[in-house]
């Protein structure tokens, strides 16, 4: 009797510890640091402004779960699947480009894979607003499993306010 009672709950305290924790996110803007746009992001994330030449960065972290670069710079087209399509195929030229995992009109999540023990994910997102192109990734330093990828995914694509 105490087998039948012990197995299930055991199934469940595994699941439960397998599965990846959602992070608790809350509207940023990030208007103040140059860039015209609002994520979800983690509550005291660590945000810092960056300058490039032609780009204006900002980059959004809290730990290891939660990393994110949005860049702006001189729109390449007013079309935001002009966009996409050649930010995809430069993906897709990369030398360990694996696969295009999901995507939607304004971007995608990839794989890219080493050798089979080495595989890694990331995204790329496309905003066009007039004359400018915000391009928003994942942070590069990291190594992010697919449930991660598609947390931060899912952060900068929701619409903050909105269930």
């Amino acid at each position: 009797m105490k087998v039948r009672f012990f197995f299930p709950i055991l199934l469940l305290v595994l699941w439960a510890c397998g599965s990846e924790p959602k992070l608790d996110l809350k509207p940023l803007n990030l208007l103040s640091y140059g860039i015209p746009l609002t994520i979800m992001a983690p509550d005291s994330a660590d945000i810092k402004k960056e300058n490039w030449t032609s780009l204006q960065g900002v980059s959004v972290r809290k730990g290891q779960d939660y990393d994110i670069q949005v860049w702006s710079g001189e729109a390449s087209s007013t079309d935001v699947a002009t966009v996409k399509a050649s930010n995809m195929a430069d993906i897709r030229d990369k030398r360990y480009f694996s696969r295009i995992v999901e995507e939607d009109d304004n971007g995608f999540i990839f794989e890219t894979q080493i050798d089979s023990s080495a595989t890694y994910y990331g995204f790329r997102y496309f905003v066009v607003q007039g004359d400018r192109e915000l391009t928003i990734q994942n942070g590069l330093a990291g190594n992010f499993t697919l449930e991660q990828i598609e947390q931060m995914y899912e952060a900068v694509t929701a619409q903050p306010g909105k269930k």
